[in-house]
């Protein structure tokens, strides 16, 4: 899934009243932290640390990965924290038997980054495009 369909997915219910998704914010702040994402996603390639750099964003208190862009220091509305996919498989939030397909959707990680945007409704990967 693209960062596009999620922000293009209306609510549900038309009697709702129609507000601006925080995934626009997401939008302008990965723009922000795109060549510091990309930095850390190749370091942790090169390092051998992992073929599957996974960004974890949110805007609350996510227990995942290692903080890498803080929203509270960079007065920005989503903080990145970097994880992979080994880790989240160790934590079960990528089943074992899925791993291999997961793999397999991973979009090059030199060209895109795989995110895992945390939201109160849920979670969801999303690949955004560096360029």
């Amino acid at each position: 899934m693209d960062l596009q369909d999620l922000l293009n997915q209306g609510p549900e219910g038309e009697g709702k009243k129609k507000t601006d998704s925080p995934l626009l914010s997401l939008k302008t702040d990965l723009d922000f932290y795109k060549e510091s994402i990309q930095e850390v996603s190749a370091e942790m390639m090169a390092e051998g640390y992992t073929l599957y750099p996974i960004f974890v964003a949110h805007q609350h208190q996510v227990d995942l990965g290692e903080m890498i862009l803080d929203r509270g220091e960079l007065n920005t509305q989503w903080s990145i924290q970097a994880s992979s996919l080994e880790e989240f498989v160790d934590r079960g939030i990528i089943k074992e038997d899925r791993k291999a397909y997961f793999e397999k959707q991973f979009k090059p990680a030199n060209d895109f980054m795989c995110l895992f945007v945390v939201v109160p409704e849920g979670a969801n990967f999303v690949f955004y495009p560096y360029a």
